[in-house]
C-alpha cells in the first residue's frame, strides 16, 4: 500500500467513527448533491444561518477613503463606481479591470438567470465559445485591421496570432459553417452565451460601465430567409424589452449605426442617465427615437412627423443588428432549402452588457450614499438585525434567530436570500446604516417591540421607505410576495 494511505485497520476505524456522526447519518442520502456553504454558521442549535460577519466584504464606508484604480479619489466620476467601491462590491485590479466580490457575483448570477429565462423563452440555446479567437478568422472578415487597437492581441509560443474576443461573430459563423448537413427544417438557430469579453479601451472609466474586461450576453441567429430573420429580430428585441421591464429599468430602444459589426439594421437599448456617453433623441409625438449619430448635426425636428425632438443622455445596455449574409457569405454558413438548393443563412447578432446593466441600474436607482439594486438582482433580499449585546432588548436575540429559521422554512423562495447581521457589538442604528448602504430590499429589526407578547418586528422596505411592525406570522406573510430568481 502507498505510504500516503492509512493501513486497512486504521481506515476501517476512521470510517466507523464517521458513520457514528449524527450529521453524516442524517445527511447520508443527500451527500451526492451536497454543496458546502462556506459562509454559514453551522452550529447544530442554530441550523444553517447565513451571517454577515463571515462575508468577504471589504468596505470603505468613508467616502474620503475610496480611491480609484489610479489612486485619486477625484477620478470617481460616477455614482455607481463610487458606491460599488465604498460598500465592497468591486475592488480595482488594474485600469479597466475589477475584482468582482461576492455580492456582485451573486447579483450577476441572478441577472444571468433572468437572461437565460428570456432567451430560452424564444428558443435560445446556450453555448460557450473560447475567449481566444484565431487571427485568421478576423482576417477573413477584415476586422483584424478594422478593429485597430481595440483588439487585445497575443501570440502563442508557436507564433500563432490570437485576440481576446470582444465579440464572436466570426467564431459562431465558422462553427455553424462546419455543420455541413444543415436543413431549412432545423432553422432558426438562436445561439447565445454569457462570457467575459475584452476590449483595449484607450481610457477606461466609470467603473463597470466602461472597462477592458466585462461580461456580455451575445446571441447569434441563423434564419432561412430575410423575412424570417427580421421576424427573429423583432422576437429578440421583444425579449430585451421584457428583460428590462422585469429589472425595473426604463430603457429606450433607438435606431443606431451598425459600426464595425456591420449589417443593414441596428438598434440600441439606452438607459437614460446623466453620466451616459451616448446621446439619443425621442419624438414625444410619434415615438420616433434614434441615436443622435443617425441625425444631421443641426436636426431638431422629427424625420417622421416633423415634430420637435427631445434629446437625452443614455447608457447603452443592449445592441441588436440584422446582419444579412455579411458573415455567412465569408464562412459559407449554408443550409439546404426545400428544393435541395444550398443557401446562405440570414444572420442577426444581439448583445447585452451584463456587468454594464448591473452598474447602470445601480447608477440610476441609487441615492447619493446608498446602493439600490435593479428589481430581482439584490444579492440578498432580507437582512435581519438582532439587538446589541448587553442592551435592554438583548433577550430578543433568540427570537431573531428563530424568525430567521421560520422565514427560510415558511417562504421557500427566500432560502439563501436571508442574511443575519450578527455583529451584535454594534448598535442597531449603526447596522441599520450599513444595511441601508448595502441596499437589502427588506431589513427586519428586533427592537423594543420584539419584547412584547406577541413579539413585533420592525420591517423596513428600503425601496419604498415603508415601515411596518409585524408579528412572526405577519413577517412571513409579508415576505411571501417577494419575487426572486
Amino acid at each position: 500500500m502507498h505510504k500516503c494511505f492509512p493501513a486497512r485497520g486504521a481506515m476501517e476505524g476512521l470510517l466507523s467513527r464517521c458513520r457514528a456522526l449524527p450529521a453524516l447519518t442524517a445527511c447520508g442520502h443527500q451527500l451526492s448533491g451536497y454543496v458546502p456553504h462556506r459562509f454559514y454558521h453551522c452550529g447544530p442549535e442554530r441550523g444553517k444561518r447565513l451571517v454577515l460577519s463571515r462575508m468577504f466584504q471589504p468596505q470603505n464606508l468613508r467616502e474620503d477613503q475610496v480611491l480609484s484604480p489610479e489612486g485619486r479619489s477625484g477620478d470617481l466620476s460616477c455614482k455607481s463606481q463610487r458606491l460599488m467601491l465604498q460598500v465592497g462590491l468591486i475592488h480595482p485590479a488594474s485600469p479597466g479591470c475589477y475584482h468582482l466580490l461576492p455580492y456582485t457575483v451573486r447579483a450577476i448570477e441572478k441577472l444571468e438567470r433572468v437572461i437565460d429565462q428570456e432567451m430560452q423563452a424564444i428558443g435560445g440555446q446556450k453555448v460557450n465559445m473560447p475567449s481566444l479567437s484565431p487571427a485568421e478568422l478576423w482576417r477573413a472578415t477584415k476586422r483584424w485591421d478594422l478593429m485597430g487597437k481595440e483588439l487585445l492581441r497575443l501570440r502563442d509560443r508557436h507564433g500563432k496570432e490570437y485576440c481576446l474576443g470582444p465579440t464572436h461573430e466570426e467564431a459562431i459563423t465558422a462553427l455553424v459553417a462546419s455543420q455541413q448537413t444543415l436543413s431549412y427544417k432545423q432553422l432558426p438557430f438562436l445561439l447565445y452565451q454569457v462570457t467575459r469579453k475584452f476590449r483595449d479601451e484607450p481610457r477606461p472609466r466609470f467603473g463597470l460601465l466602461r472597462g477592458r474586461e466585462f461580461y456580455m450576453k451575445d446571441m447569434y441567429t441563423f434564419d432561412s430567409s430575410p423575412e424570417a430573420a427580421l421576424e427573429t429580430y423583432g422576437l429578440v428585441c421583444g425579449a430585451y424589452s421584457s428583460l428590462f421591464h422585469r429589472l425595473g429599468l426604463q430603457c429606450v430602444r433607438v435606431q443606431a449605426d451598425v459600426g464595425s459589426i456591420g449589417g443593414t439594421t441596428s438598434h440600441e437599448f439606452q438607459l437614460p442617465a446623466e453620466v451616459g456617453e451616448d446621446r439619443f433623441a425621442v419624438c414625444p409625438g410619434c415615438g420616433f427615437s434614434a441615436n443622435t449619430e443617425m441625425l444631421h448635426s443641426s436636426q431638431t425636428s422629427c424625420p417622421a412627423c416633423r415634430g420637435p425632438l427631445t434629446e437625452s443622455r443614455g447608457i447603452e445596455v443592449g445592441h441588436t443588428f440584422y446582419l444579412g449574409t455579411k458573415y455567412s457569405s465569408i464562412f459559407s454558413a449554408q443550409f439546404t432549402n426545400a428544393h435541395g438548393k444550398l443557401c446562405l443563412a440570414e444572420m442577426g447578432c444581439y448583445g447585452l452588457g451584463v456587468t454594464r446593466i448591473l452598474a447602470a441600474g445601480i447608477e440610476v436607482l441609487s441615492t447619493e450614499d446608498s446602493v439600490r439594486w435593479p428589481s430581482l438582482l439584490a444579492p440578498y433580499h432580507v437582512c435581519l438585525i438582532p439587538p446589541k449585546k448587553g442592551s435592554r432588548e438583548e433577550a430578543a436575540t433568540e427570537l431573531t434567530g428563530s424568525l430567521y429559521d421560520l422565514i427560510t422554512e415558511a417562504v421557500p423562495q427566500l432560502r439563501g436570500e436571508v442574511l443575519l447581521d450578527d455583529r451584535t457589538h454594534l448598535t442597531i442604528g449603526n447596522r441599520l446604516k450599513d444595511a441601508n448602504k448595502f441596499g437589502y430590499p427588506f431589513v427586519i429589526i428586533a427592537g423594543k417591540r420584539a419584547l412584547e407578547d406577541p413579539a413585533h418586528f420592525e420591517v423596513r422596505c428600503q425601496n419604498t421607505g415603508k415601515v411596518v411592525f409585524l408579528t412572526r406570522e405577519g413577517v412571513t406573510e409579508f415576505l411571501s410576495q417577494v419575487q426572486v430568481v
